[in-house]
């Protein structure tokens, strides 16, 4: 194949060259030459590809045991960042039109351009597993996500955090005073904590995200919703200019650099994201006005951040918890055993800050 669209949401550079290879090809083969920097471009048939993955993946060592959460977290990235590694060496190509010319293989197209807009080139190259994703993506965006308290379903696109999780939601529906009020949400997603308050009767949301992917989802659910006159998404790293009564943000909570562009929902590196909401919170809130901040402890749990560091950039920026609620996590992980972290997992929680200026 002399030139092809290369597509990885990690960076990675385009391979300098591609390895024919079909169903003959045993797991343990395929082990050995990706170990050995080759790239396979599969052309047999889709369901054994898929099965090939499968196979390859279990024959990876698995995380060694370890004395801390910390071990168990820094473990569990490496052999997370082993796998895709080894895995995203099995290739695919597609055609002009998106099309995978592979045995059994599923229409692709769709996803293809929700993702990456309209071919660019004859032949586009991508990662099996990276396109599997794309795949189950576009089945969430189709028929929707139901959210507790939320008239109308969520549909999200490839790479925005998905909102499964209900604790947060259901910290911020118990927020009362909200009608009428001017709202910022800062890192929207997909928009599902700015309708929420909209559907309350908040009067405006000015949102922001640092990726085009959220921003593009989190208008199209606006316009799903009939939401779309009261709301405004534009993309930006922190604050959308002016100020507001409520600022909410639900910032990636473990500050730790992200490998890929879709961990960036969940990875923080050094908490930039969270040091700049606090930082810049006072200025960008109304007289009387309060900031919403939901967070996780798992960084805590996890010993990634001080059990007093929150209080001390509070503290720094001039902040002050007026009122926090907090529940327990009830996601699927923290009740896992077999979870390498579930030691910090079982015992994270969720908290709800209300705060504001420390001199008002």
């Amino acid at each position: 194949m002399s030139s092809f669209n290369w597509r990885s949401e990690s960076d990675e550079p385009a391979p300098s060259k591609l390895s024919p290879v079909d169903d003959r090809l045993t797991a343990d083969a395929a082990l050995r030459r990706v170990r050995r920097g080759e790239h396979l471009l599969y052309t047999g048939d889709f369901h054994n590809a898929k099965q090939l993955l499968g196979a390859m993946g279990r024959r990876l060592p698995e995380p060694p045991s370890a004395r801390s959460p910390l071990e168990a977290f820094r473990a569990e990235r490496r052999a997370r960042q082993l796998e895709h590694e080894t895995l995203s060496r099995i290739v695919v190509a597609l055609d002009r039109s998106y099309r995978l010319e592979l045995k059994r293989a599923p229409d692709v197209a769709e996803a293809c351009r929700w993702v990456w807009g309209e071919p660019e080139a004859d032949t586009t190259v991508v990662s099996l597993k990276t396109l599997l994703g794309m795949l189950g993506a576009a089945e969430w965006r189709r028929k929707g996500l139901a959210v507790p308290g939320l008239e109308g379903k969520i549909h999200p696109h490839y790479g925005v955090y998905l909102p499964t999780r209900t604790d947060y939601v259901e910290l911020l529906l118990s927020v009362t005073e909200v009608k009428g009020k001017k709202v910022f949400d800062v890192g929207t997603g997909t928009g599902v904590l700015s309708f929420l308050l909209l559907q309350r009767g908040a009067a405006s949301v000015v949102a922001t995200d640092c990726d085009s992917r959220a921003v593009a989802c989190a208008r199209e659910n606006a316009e799903r919703l009939g939401l779309s006159k009261r709301f405004e998404v534009m993309e930006g790293d922190l604050f959308p200019p002016g100020k507001a009564d409520l600022v909410v943000s639900n910032p990636p909570w473990i500050p730790e650099p992200p490998k890929n562009r879709v961990d960036r929902a969940v990875f923080d590196e050094d908490d930039r994201f969270l040091r700049g909401f606090l930082e810049g919170l006072t200025g960008h809130l109304n007289p009387g006005g309060e900031g919403l901040l939901l967070l996780s402890d798992l960084a805590v749990l996890l010993g990634l951040r001080s059990a007093g560091w929150l209080d001390e950039q509070l503290a720094r920026n001039g902040l002050v918890v007026k009122w926090k609620r907090s529940t327990p996590a009830r996601h699927s992980k923290a009740k896992d055993r077999s979870d390498p972290l579930h030691a910090a997992r079982s015992r994270e929680v969720t908290t709800l800050y209300g705060l504001g200026p420390s001199r008002p």
